[in-house]
């Protein structure tokens, strides 16, 4: 693909805020990422599309590592997984938090060092631990009593694994009710009110073959304020201590797990990194010194925060409908590629590219082509008046929770993921046919 020359163009501000730091204006209304033209990549690989800046992710990697110097940072593979994102994450120094045997073995075979990956699951299957076992994962978090006698058997009496507790400290935050994870009224972890934390810990203790390295808690997702984490790390301290006063035991880490908010749409508030690194710091080290408790390695877990806004998708448009005083865009993907509006009901700031437009500005509804009233992208958003089919939107922040969460819904096939680097683009993943929905489909 062509280089752009980018030496004149400004770099992105204002309604560019939320893309990637590469962004940048071409004519016609075109945009640039990583040097590469928007619309070339929707010309050459047609649409839907998803863009991933390898440089953004790369520098947000770097950002966590300047940020936490001294912590351990897991990138969380449930955002967005594939062979280069692993390679990348890796070569950036990060580790890694996978969910499922399935991230775990893509993520090794692709090279990854399985003593850098710790394995999550509220409720793991047996390939997930005979995976975890078997390559050699550095630890594995515990997430039910069950477990316990579970990864322990299949250890077996010469092995020994490490692991550790996830805590459900009594902390609300995060971005909507589904992804808050630190109450008592959900599935992940084991309470510290009503001590299902502190059994656990006692089993895992009496365990030869579990070797129990710290405690693990996770509030929540799309979390912008700091004061959440601080009361968290406050009564993790408290249980830190109480194990060390019942067992004798001082744990040396502390996952605080990730849920770092990002802005999905200008102005959108974001979690501050250099105020929580700050924050987190203070607060541990002076929790532990009250405690009489030397302060644990810290552990986080980014995955929004590192590869959403590395992400950007590009539909076209199929249709315009005027209905009433509503008009409705409707786009070549939806809710397929991207469940979280019909999930968590979240917003985004879709743009037209491709050309620029003297008309002005009126509200619309994007919605996707599925067969659902829900199949909604984008509410009453700002688009030029004279939107018609052909029209290219492109929508940033795209990179997290989308393709990772993508289904085969009425059969339209999963778009490709390309990604640009200083001027140039590849595939990453490849767009699913109606060939692969085919060829799963055994039965007569």
């Amino acid at each position: 693909m062509t280089t752009v020359d980018l030496s004149e163009i400004p770099a992105p501000a204002g309604e560019l805020s939320v893309w990637p730091a590469s962004t940048t204006r071409l004519p016609h209304g075109d945009l640039a990422v990583g040097g590469v033209s928007l619309t070339e990549v929707a010309e050459r690989f047609d649409t839907p599309v998803y863009v991933l800046d390898e440089g953004e992710v790369r520098g947000r990697c770097r950002t966590y590592r300047d940020a936490f110097p001294d912590a351990e940072v897991l990138y969380a593979a449930k955002a967005f997984l594939s062979r280069a994102m692993a390679r990348w994450v890796e070569e950036e120094g990060l580790g890694l938090d996978v969910c499922s045997a399935g991230e775990l073995e893509l993520a090794v075979t692709a090279g990854f060092p399985p003593e850098r990956i710790v394995l999550h699951g509220n409720a793991k299957s047996p390939r997930d631990i005979e995976a975890a076992l078997r390559l050699g994962v550095g630890r594995i978090v515990i997430d039910s009593p069950s477990e316990i006698a579970r990864i322990a058997a299949a250890v077996g009496p010469e092995g020994r694994q490490k692991v550790m507790v996830r805590v459900v400290p009594g902390v609300s935050a995060g971005g909507h009710d589904k992804i808050r994870t630190g109450t008592e009224d959900q599935k992940f972890g084991l309470s510290l009110t009503d001590g299902s934390a502190q059994d656990a810990v006692a089993r895992i203790l009496g365990q030869p073959q579990l070797e129990l390295t710290g405690l693990h808690c996770h509030i929540g997702s799309q979390i912008t304020e700091v004061e959440p984490y601080l009361v968290a790390v406050r009564r993790m301290v408290g249980l830190l201590a109480g194990i060390r006063d019942a067992h004798g035991v001082v744990l040396p880490e502390l996952d605080m797990g990730g849920g770092h908010g990002i802005g999905y749409r200008p102005g959108e508030a974001a979690l501050d990194l250099t105020a929580l690194a700050r924050g987190l710091r203070a607060e541990l080290a002076e929790g532990c010194a009250a405690a009489g408790l030397s302060v644990p390695r810290l552990v986080i877990e980014p995955g929004r925060a590192v590869s959403g806004p590395a992400g950007v998708a590009v539909y076209r448009v199929l249709a315009v409908k005027h209905t009433g005083e509503k008009v409705f865009v409707a786009v070549d993907g939806g809710m397929s590629d991207n469940p979280r509006p019909a999930l968590y009901g979240v917003r985004y700031a879709p743009r037209l590219i491709g050309r620029h437009s003297a008309a002005g500005a009126r509200t619309a509804t994007v919605v996707g082509r599925h067969c659902e009233a829900g199949d909604v992208l984008a509410a009453d958003v700002e688009l030029p008046g004279d939107v018609h089919p052909g029209d290219l939107l492109a929508v940033p922040v795209a990179g997290a929770y989308q393709l990772s969460m993508a289904s085969g819904y009425n059969m339209v096939g999963r778009p490709p993921v390309v990604s640009v680097h200083e001027g140039t683009s590849r595939v990453l993943l490849r767009r699913e046919t109606l060939d692969d929905f085919r060829s799963r489909d055994i039965g007569r």
